[in-house]
């Protein structure tokens, strides 16, 4: 296993025999455990700002770093959940697996580098807790992020790709009805045997348990198991670019958990996502609608030589199983710079006049 950063220090330190973690400076390796464990230990916090100062405690200035082979069939199931049977134009991916070599859609690295926990290791909902708040802080949700690509060392299938993970920040702040929650800021960089490839910067939130079940609406329970729909109509205005209109079904957001390696409990157990997260239905993931919407970008904005070099997105509001929605986009006027720059391109997830996530794309444009 090649692992670049070492490799550029000394060459001899560049392979690694067996697989590993390596946390700063020092590189565990990993074993086959001889039982399951018993259930990790939970400690409890007073409040935010003890959570946000136990987990800078605990990770600050700490690097995890994993390495994985990228495999095709990975990137083939993805896209068929996505309902795309070719991964772009001319490569149908409907029976085979794309071939080496193949670059990764903007956004599709997800689905790689998934967690690795025995399931006792799991927190109460499901979810993996390297980077969890503490008790009681336990319902987490994506709340946004960025995501800088490097073309020129962009990932491909059959390529060994390391990981670096680090905690940048953690943050006690009060919701809109004025209860703590931890803000949790994550950074990941991908390295691929051309460089750095993907800067990855997430966000998740974390509030404490909800206490009373919230009932589920007659409309959202009977629409929650209908299939999956992705499809494309022109604007309500007549003008632009199309409208993408989805919905996903509690079948493809089990599909996409697996891909994953998910447990996250909202996404597949409706009766805890009901009762104790405070949820009306199972929600939509994510990282699922990152995906679309780059997906989306791809389809209607980007060019043979016009790529997505950065993506800032932020997570408004959730979308539930079953639930119809829309992904709409419009050119961000560039006037004030000759329009010499590549386009920025702002989308928006829509549910019911509801602006469920946005984000702004900025393009590179590549020179031959």
């Amino acid at each position: 296993m090649f692992c670049p950063r070492l490799a550029s220090a000394s060459p001899k330190l560049g392979r690694c025999r067996a697989p590993c973690l390596h946390i700063s400076n020092l590189t565990v390796h990993a074993s086959r455990p001889r039982h399951l464990s018993t259930a990790v230990e939970v400690a409890v916090v007073a409040n935010a700002s003890e959570a946000a100062d136990r987990m800078m405690h605990g990770f600050g200035g700490k690097t995890l770093t994993r390495k994985q082979t990228l495999d095709g069939n990975q990137l083939q199931k993805l896209s068929l959940t996505l309902g795309r049977t070719h991964l772009r134009h001319g490569l149908d991916v409907s029976t085979n697996i794309p071939p080496l070599g193949t670059p990764l859609p903007p956004g599709y690295h997800l689905v790689y580098f998934t967690p690795s926990e025995l399931e006792s290791a799991l927190g109460p909902d499901g979810t993996e807790r390297t980077f969890n708040a503490p008790a009681p802080f336990t319902r987490r949700m994506w709340a946004g992020g960025r995501m800088r690509w490097h073309h020129d060392a962009t990932l491909r299938v059959g390529e060994m790709v390391e990981e670096h993970t680090k905690l940048v920040g953690v943050t006690a702040k009060k919701s809109r009805d004025g209860s703590d929650m931890v803000i949790v800021d994550v950074e990941k960089e991908f390295w691929g045997e051309r460089g750095l490839s993907i800067a990855d910067q997430r966000s998740w939130v974390f509030r404490k348990e909800a206490v009373a079940p919230v009932e589920a609406s007659p409309e959202l329970l009977s629409t929650s198991f209908s299939r999956s729909e992705v499809r494309d109509v022109k604007s309500g205005t007549g003008k632009g670019f199309p409208e993408r209109h989805l919905r996903w079904s509690p079948v493809a957001l089990f599909r996409f958990s697996a891909l994953t390696f998910n447990g996250h409990m909202i996404h597949y157990n409706e009766t805890r996502t009901r009762n104790f997260e405070g949820h009306p239905g199972l929600v939509v993931h994510g990282p699922l609608n990152l995906i679309n919407m780059m997906d989306y970008w791809r389809d209607f904005h980007g060019k043979e030589n016009l790529h997505a070099k950065e993506v800032a997105y932020r997570a408004m509001s959730p979308i539930y199983a079953g639930e119809p929605y829309k992904i709409t986009s419009s050119v961000v006027d560039r006037s004030e710079d000759g329009g010499h720059e590549p386009p920025r391109v702002k989308l928006l997830v829509e549910n019911g006049g509801v602006v469920s996530m946005r984000a702004e794309v900025v393009a590179h444009t590549e020179h031959h």
